[in-house]
């Protein structure tokens, strides 16, 4: 038997591309998984959410929840949606509460991910999206453990 692969790079043409790989993402995620999202401004972290939020059976609009912080969507297990873009560190997310026991419950995809620092879960998926503009988008996804190994299955 062969061990998990830890990281697997993938190569984004569109939007809708995008939104692709995080529907198969979305679709073999479980409760309690983190995908943690990293990229500039404009590298598509919202269009890979909108996908996972639609592998996860999401039906709503998946919007950046920027001035919100958390957004919760119903699917066949909870979306928990955060963006960090306005935190100024990891004390600010703990202080607003964004991560929070419910995640235990549901599947969490986090935008600007880098910015709660310590306070990111030991265990969870890193997708670092390179591109902006009209370019391909270059993601590198990578577990953290065991756990979040198996969701790069899905992109086999």
């Amino acid at each position: 038997m062969t061990a998990p692969r830890t990281a697997v790079r993938r190569t984004s043409r569109s939007p809708a591309a995008t939104r692709a790989i995080g529907a198969r993402l979305g679709a073999a995620a479980r409760p309690g998984d983190v995908i943690a999202l990293g990229g500039p401004l404009g590298a598509g972290k919202t269009e890979l959410a909108r996908g996972i939020a639609r592998g996860l059976g999401v039906t709503e609009p998946v919007a950046s929840p920027t001035f919100i912080l958390v957004a919760e969507h119903a699917g066949r297990v909870p979306l928990f949606h955060v963006d960090c873009y306005r935190l100024t560190g990891a004390r600010d997310a703990l202080a607003a509460g964004i991560l929070d026991e419910r995640a235990a419950d549901g599947v969490t995809v986090i935008e600007w991910a880098e910015r709660l620092g310590a306070a990111l879960p030991a265990g969870r998926l890193d997708v670092a999206i390179d591109g902006a503009g009209d370019e391909p988008r270059g993601l590198v996804l990578r577990a953290t453990d065991p756990r979040h190994a198996i969701l790069l299955g899905a992109l086999a």
